[in-house]
C-alpha cells in the first residue's frame, strides 16, 4: 500500500512539474540593445568629477543635467548593484530575476498602476527641467552599462529612461508611511482581517508578504536646530542625520553637487535619486524624519451577487475598472511562467478581491508624481520663502522637516499630507466601501500642518516624535488643535533621543560649536525614557536564581545609564531592554522582561566567561575585513542597531551619513560628516570601502571641502565621465 501511494505521488509530481514546464517559455539570455541608445552623443555633457581624500565624488557642471549625469555616473561607480536591483524593482522585472521572491513587488505595482499614472501624467506635472535631470541621470546609468558590461545581471531593462527614475520615488513614497502594514494582512489572513493603523514603522515587522521589501527602511532618524539666540558666538547650528539602513536600497550615498545653473549642493541620496535629499547649500540646510500619520484607509465594498465586477456606491452599482496582466516569475532557474493577476480600480483606488471580500485601498498621494520635483526646489532655494515655496509642492507625502539658514532662521514643519475625514466613522478599521461620506478627497492646508517656526527657546528638534513636543516653552503646536482623526503622534510619543535633546538643548542657553557636536553624539539614555523605566523595573523587581543572575544584577544597579564603548554594564542592560522597548514603541506583546534578563546573562557569560563585558565587545562594525568595537546604541543620539550574530551585534542601521551643519555671524557656511563606512559603497576592493568607520566608531568627523579654493589641495583623481572608455 505504502508503494502504491509512494508512486501515486511520484506521478502526479510529474504531471504537475510537466504541466508547469507545458505553460512555461525557457529564459532567453539578455543581450545590450545598440551602444547608440546608451552612450550619449559626443559633446552633450559638460561634467568633471574630483574625488577628494576620501572618495567623495564632488560634481561640477555647467549645467544642472550636466550635473545629474555625472551623479549618476559616480553613484554607479561606487554602487553599480544596487542601483541596477532598484531598476529590476521599478521595472517590474523581479519575478524574472528573483522567481516568486520578486513577484510581490512586482504585482503591488500593478496593484499601484505606478507606470500607467507616471506615463499620463509625466510630461504635465513636472517641470522641463526636472524632466531634463532625470533624462540626464538616466543616461549617466546607460553609459556606466555600456562601458561595463561584465557588471550588468539583466539587460532587459536598458535603455533606462526619465520615467524609470520617476517611478523610483513614486513607488517607494507610501511604503514609507507603511502601506504593506494595510495591505498584508488582506493576503495574510484566511478571514477578514483585523486591520489597525500602525503606530510606527521598525525594521523588525514580521509580517508577510513584503517583508522582504520592508525589512530595510528606517528605523528612526534625528535633527535639530540651534539659532543664534542660543549659541555662544551668534552662530547658527543644524544637525543632519537620518538613521538609515547601512547597505540596500535606501542606504545613503554622499555628493556635492555644483553647476553654473545656481544647482550648489552638499548632502546624500538614495541609488536612482538624481537630487540631494537632504544637505545643505550657501543659504539653507534641511533634514528629514520620519513621521507616521494615518495616511492609509482600508474599504469593504459590497459586490453586485449578480455581477462579480460591480460594486455598490452610494445607492448605485458601479463598474471596476478591470484589467488582467500576466506577471513572469522565474521557476527552475530555466524558465518563466506568467501567473495572471486581477487588477481592479474604483472610486477610492486600487481594490483587491480575496475570498473573504473586496478591499479597497486609499492613501495620500496616490497619483502624485512631484517627489523629484520638489526636492529638487528644496536643493535650489536660497532662502525660507523660496524653501517654503518648495515644500509647499506637497510632492513628498511624509516626513518631517528640520531646517536652518544662513540668516538665522530655524523651522520645524510636520509635512503630511493629512487627510480630511469625516468624524462619523471609526478610522483606524476597515471602512464601508459604498459611500461617498468615506471618500476623503482633501488634504490639511499646508498653513495648517503643526509646525514651529523661530521659537523663542532658540531651537528645535524631531527624533520621530510628537510634533508637540519639538521645542520649549509656549510655541510647540498645541494638540486641542487637531483632529484624532488625522492620527498625529500624541504628545507623549517620545523617544530617547528627543527626550535627551531637550534635555540638553534647553539647559544650556550658549551653545557652543563643540557642544553641538557632542550633542549630536551624546551616548546616554535619559532618566525618562522607557529605557531607564525597565531597568528600573529590572533593579527594583528581580529574584536572581544564581551567582551570574546576581552578577548582572549588580552590574544593572551601577549602570549610568550610557553606551560609551567600555561600559561594562551597557551589554547587559541594552540586550535586555531593546527588545522590550521595540515592542512598546511598535504596539507588540511585551517580552517577558526578567526572561529575558536572564537569558541574556547566561548568554554574555557562555560566550565570555563573564557578565561584565565591554560594551564595544557586543557593538560591532563589521565591513569587510574591518571589525571595529563602537558605543552606541539603540535610540540613542549616537544611534546603532544590530543583528545578533551568535557572538555580537554586528551594526546594521542607526547613524550613518551624519551632516553637521555651521554658519557663522556673518553668513558663512562651513560642514563636518561623517559616512559609517565609506564612499565606494559596494567596492571591496577600494580603499574607501571602509575608511571612514575608523572616524566613525571614534564619534569623529571629516571636513567638508564645501569651497573649490578647499577641494583643490584634496582632490585625487579628476576624470570626465563623457571621456571615460575612450582610447
Amino acid at each position: 500500500m505504502g508503494n502504491k501511494i509512494c508512486l501515486l505521488l511520484i506521478l502526479l509530481t510529474t504531471v504537475f512539474i510537466s504541466s508547469i514546464l507545458l505553460s512555461c517559455e525557457r529564459i532567453k539570455p539578455s543581450t545590450p540593445p545598440p551602444l547608440e541608445q546608451l552612450i550619449p552623443p559626443q559633446g552633450k555633457y559638460d561634467v568633471t568629477i574630483y574625488r577628494d581624500e576620501w572618495g567623495v565624488p564632488h560634481i561640477y557642471g555647467k549645467k544642472d543635467i550636466d550635473v545629474a549625469y555625472g551623479l549618476a555616473y559616480a553613484q554607479c561607480e561606487d554602487d553599480f548593484k544596487t542601483g541596477l536591483e532598484v531598476l529590476t524593482l521599478i521595472r517590474k522585472k523581479s519575478g524574472q530575476i528573483e522567481g516568486f521572491r520578486g513577484f510581490v513587488f512586482d504585482y503591488m505595482l500593478e496593484l499601484l498602476n505606478t507606470r500607467e499614472i507616471i506615463d499620463e501624467r509625466y510630461e504635465s506635472d513636472l517641470s522641463p527641467e526636472v524632466r531634463a535631470i532625470c533624462e540626464a541621470y538616466a543616461e549617466g546609468v546607460n553609459h556606466y552599462a555600456a562601458l561595463h558590461p561584465d557588471k550588468v545581471t539583466c539587460w532587459d531593462i536598458f535603455p533606462v529612461s526619465g520615467k524609470d527614475i520617476v517611478a523610483g520615488f513614486v513607488s517607494s513614497s507610501p511604503l514609507f508611511f507603511g502601506l504593506n502594514r494595510y495591505i498584508e494582512p488582506l493576503f495574510r489572513s484566511r478571514h477578514r482581517p483585523n486591520i489597525e493603523t500602525p503606530k510606527m514603522l521598525g525594521k523588525n515587522d514580521e509580517s508577510s508578504p513584503l517583508k522582504e521589501i520592508m525589512e530595510n527602511l528606517p528605523l528612526g532618524s534625528n535633527t535639530f536646530a540651534i539659532s543664534p539666540k542660543r549659541t555662544a558666538d551668534g552662530s547658527t547650528f543644524l544637525d543632519v542625520n537620518s538613521h538609515q539602513p547601512w547597505t540596500g536600497p535606501v542606504a545613503w550615498y554622499e555628493a556635492r553637487l555644483k553647476s553654473e545653473e545656481g544647482w550648489d549642493i552638499t548632502g546624500s541620496v538614495f541609488p536612482g535619486s538624481p537630487v540631494i535629499l537632504h544637505g545643505h547649500n550657501a543659504y539653507l540646510g534641511w533634514a528629514h524624519t520620519v513621521n507616521m500619520p494615518d495616511l492609509v484607509d482600508v474599504y469593504e465594498l459590497t459586490i453586485n451577487p449578480d455581477n462579480p465586477n460591480q460594486y455598490r456606491f452610494d445607492g448605485k452599482w458601479k463598474e471596476f475598472k478591470r484589467k488582467v496582466v500576466q506577471i513572469p516569475v522565474k521557476v527552475f532557474d530555466k524558465y518563466l511562467i506568467r501567473i495572471p493577476r486581477e487588477i481592479l480600480f474604483c472610486e477610492y483606488g486600487p481594490a483587491i478581491r480575496r475570498p473573504h471580500g473586496v478591499y479597497a485601498i486609499r492613501y495620500a498621494g496616490y497619483g502624485n508624481i512631484k517627489q523629484v520635483e520638489q526636492w529638487y526646489r528644496m536643493d535650489k532655494a536660497t532662502n525660507i520663502d523660496e524653501f517654503e515655496q518648495a515644500v509647499r509642492i506637497r510632492g513628498i507625502p511624509s516626513f518631517n522637516i528640520g531646517y536652518a539658514d544662513c540668516k538665522g532662521n530655524i523651522w520645524y514643519i510636520y509635512n503630511a499630507l493629512l487627510p480630511i475625514r469625516s468624524e462619523k466613522y471609526n478610522w483606524q478599521g476597515i471602512l464601508p466601501g459604498d459611500t461617498s461620506e468615506t471618500l476623503w478627497t482633501e488634504y490639511l492646508p499646508f498653513e495648517k500642518l503643526p509646525q514651529v517656526k523661530n521659537p523663542a527657546s532658540g531651537f528645535i528638534q524631531n527624533c520621530n516624535s510628537t510634533p508637540f513636543q519639538t521645542t520649549i516653552g509656549a510655541d510647540n503646536p498645541n494638540p486641542n488643535d487637531y483632529s484624532p482623526t488625522l492620527r498625529i503622534e500624541p504628545p507623549e510619543f517620545m523617544t530617547n533621543r528627543a527626550i535627551r535633546l531637550l534635555e540638553l538643548l534647553g539647559d544650556d542657553e550658549s551653545i557652543t560649536e563643540e557642544e553641538f557636536y557632542e550633542y549630536k553624539f551624546d551616548w546616554t539614555y535619559s532618566k525618562n525614557s522607557m529605557a531607564a523605566k525597565y531597568v528600573r523595573k529590572i533593579i527594583e523587581e528581580f529574584q536572581p536564581e544564581d551567582d551570574i543572575e546576581r552578577q548582572a544584577l549588580e552590574l544593572v544597579k551601577g549602570w549610568d545609564l550610557k553606551a560609551d564603548p567600555d561600559n561594562l554594564a551597557a551589554g547587559i542592560a541594552i540586550l535586555t531592554m531593546e527588545p522590550v522597548v521595540r515592542a512598546e514603541i511598535f504596539d507588540r506583546p511585551i517580552p517577558d522582561l526578567f526572561k529575558l534578563f536572564r537569558n541574556k546573562a547566561h548568554l554574555l557569560y557562555s560566550i565570555h566567561g563573564k557578565v561584565d563585558v565591554p560594551w564595544k565587545e557586543i557593538n560591532r562594525l563589521v565591513r569587510g575585513k574591518v571589525n571595529l568595537g563602537l558605543g552606541g546604541g539603540p535610540d540613542l543620539l549616537y544611534c546603532v542597531y544590530g543583528n545578533w550574530t551568535g557572538k555580537y551585534l554586528e551594526g546594521q542601521a542607526g547613524d550613518s551619513y551624519v551632516l553637521l551643519v555651521t554658519w557663522d555671524k556673518d553668513g558663512k557656511v562651513h560642514s563636518r560628516a561623517i559616512h559609517q563606512f565609506g564612499s565606494a559603497t559596494q567596492d571591496e576592493n577600494s580603499p574607501h570601502f571602509a575608511d571612514q568607520a575608523y572616524l566613525f566608531v571614534q564619534r569623529e568627523t571629516r571636513k567638508v571641502h564645501w569651497e573649490f579654493e578647499d577641494l583643490k589641495e584634496h582632490i585625487t583623481r579628476e576624470y570626465k565621465p563623457s571621456e571615460e572608455g575612450k582610447s
